[in-house]
């Protein structure tokens, strides 16, 4: 059983990355796909492909490297916990690396970057930030 399924993930990509790997596999849900959305939409990671041909529900992330060949992800870390859920209004969502990294969030418009959600102007809980 696992306790903390997005911090699964937000691992399985650090990994990857500082192995140099093209992509990985994380096992898939709602949360876990929209996150990943997130990141692809902000340029974090190169694309996210649901895998149809396995028997459990999964999907692939391709990682994003630079011209140089480093890792664009520099370093995540998970915010909310299951021990210590951490929220924010809507004039609190923070900014991440003064604007350099990103922190998704979980809104009642959806799962959101810190500035899609200042720009809806509603907070939520800081699911992690990116950099």
């Amino acid at each position: 059983m696992m306790t903390d399924p997005v911090a699964d993930m937000l691992t399985r990509i650090r990994n990857a990355g500082r192995a140099g790997h093209a992509s990985t596999r994380c096992p898939a849900s709602k949360l876990k796909l929209a996150v990943a959305q997130v990141l692809r939409q902000e340029g974090f990671v190169e694309d996210v492909r649901e895998d149809n041909e396995s028997r459990h529900p999964s999907f692939w992330i391709d990682i994003r490297y630079g011209d140089d060949g480093e890792n664009v992800i520099d370093g995540v870390q998970r915010v909310s916990r299951p021990g210590r859920r951490v929220y924010v209004g809507k004039d609190e969502v923070p900014r991440v690396r003064n604007g350099l990294g990103i922190a998704v969030l979980s809104t009642s418009r959806g799962i959101l970057s810190d500035r899609a959600a200042r720009e809806a102007g509603v907070g939520g809980e800081v699911l992690c930030e990116v950099w």
